[in-house]
């Protein structure tokens, strides 16, 4: 696995984050479980200056639905089929608008992106993942990101001293 950090501050424009996070969900597709965010609390982001009427509007479109039941222990959850274009095109922008927001793999066993509090954003790839992903941004014309290209992979410890 490699941490790739995604968060909008580390971007020339926030654009760019949103279009490489609309790369990985095409990529990641045949991967991907569950993609929700926490629709509570929806902020558009200051480093947004594309699409900030769209987004506000979606932001507003969500505040006028009804509000999930409250439950005990579990977070309000609002899913988003990525293999559809438009909601694909809505997550990837109000997935930095909210507090909790997160791609899970089939059987969310692994998270491969997540953003926490509107401000922390992370992608964990697996390396095969990770080689297809780059390879979709190379071949799109734009550059990986030179932090990104110098991540390391963390190797998962011996089995003999797992559990420890």
């Amino acid at each position: 696995m490699t941490t790739l950090r995604a968060e909008l501050r580390n971007f020339g424009r926030a654009e760019e984050a949103l279009a490489l996070l609309e790369v990985f969900l095409e990529v990641g597709l045949p991967w991907l479980g569950d993609t929700v965010l926490d629709p509570r609390g929806l902020l558009l982001p200051d480093e947004l200056t594309d699409d900030r009427a769209v987004v506000q509007g979606l932001i507003e479109d969500i505040e006028g639905e009804p509000e999930p039941p409250k439950r005990l222990l579990t977070l309000a959850e609002r899913a988003f089929d990525v293999s559809d274009e438009q909601a694909r095109w809505d997550f990837t922008r109000l997935s930095y608008c909210s507090i909790a927001a997160s791609v899970w793999s089939k059987g969310r066993r692994t998270t491969y992106f997540e953003v926490v509090n509107r401000e922390r954003a992370t992608y964990w790839l697996p390396d095969s993942l990770k080689a297809r992903y780059f390879d979709a941004i190379a071949a799109k014309g734009w550059a990986v990101p030179e932090d990104w290209l110098a991540a390391v992979p963390k190797r998962p410890k011996p089995w003999w001293k797992r559990g420890r």
